[in-house]
């Protein structure tokens, strides 16, 4: 069988119609991907408050900054222009260690969420960098959308190549290049515009 993982941004819901949703998609794990689990505009995801409501309803929380937050510490994962360079910390151990704990998790009939706060999977680092890397790994990543409705990973593919090679057609016929080829273009393309910058003083 296929192993299968959610993604969905909380920004979208109410906690309790969150909470909901995830439990029409039959999760039993959330795994929070983002580097500060504290929200501003919407403390009732904060960390300690999301466990205590996720944990009523049966749902386990775990908290992956370490493994698949968007900041991190080693300037050696940062582009030459100063963003994490999504593919370098893909391959690093501690990324590939969060990977392997969530193929262990679903191995014993887990059902996981990733989330984070973008309402918009394409903006997020959990679509471009972690379900990109479950994808390559053989899962079936569904993106929970702001209006209840889902996407595939496929589906992201497809919209990054809409976006950034809407000619790929004469693209392929005459630089030789193949869709896939176009994909992974696509999603570099992607990464440079949304991975986390480091600051003028030089510290992610």
């Amino acid at each position: 069988m296929t192993p299968k993982i959610y993604t969905i941004g909380y920004s979208a819901y109410p906690r309790d119609e969150f909470i909901k949703i995830l439990k029409q998609h039959g999760i039993s794990v959330l795994i929070d991907v983002r580097s500060s689990p504290y929200s501003a505009f919407h403390p009732e995801y904060n960390k300690e408050a999301l466990e205590i409501e996720l944990k009523k309803n049966h749902i386990y929380y775990r908290n992956y900054k370490k493994e698949f937050g968007a900041r991190q510490e080693d300037m050696n994962l940062y582009s030459p222009e100063g963003y994490l360079d999504f593919e370098k910390f893909a391959k690093t151990e501690i990324f590939q260690n969060g990977i392997k704990k969530l193929h262990n998790s679903m191995e014993q009939g887990y059902s996981p969420v990733l989330m984070c706060a973008e309402k918009n999977p394409i903006d997020c680092h959990r679509a471009i960098l972690i379900s990109r890397a479950f994808q390559k790994d053989g899962c079936r990543v569904i993106h929970i959308l702001s209006d209840k409705r889902t996407c595939t990973q496929e589906d992201i593919s497809a919209a990054l190549l809409d976006k950034y090679f809407p000619n790929r057609e004469q693209i392929s016929l005459f630089g030789n290049s193949t869709d896939e080829s176009l994909i992974e273009e696509a999603y570099r393309k992607r990464n440079a515009e949304i991975g986390y910058k480091i600051t003028e003083e030089g510290e992610p």
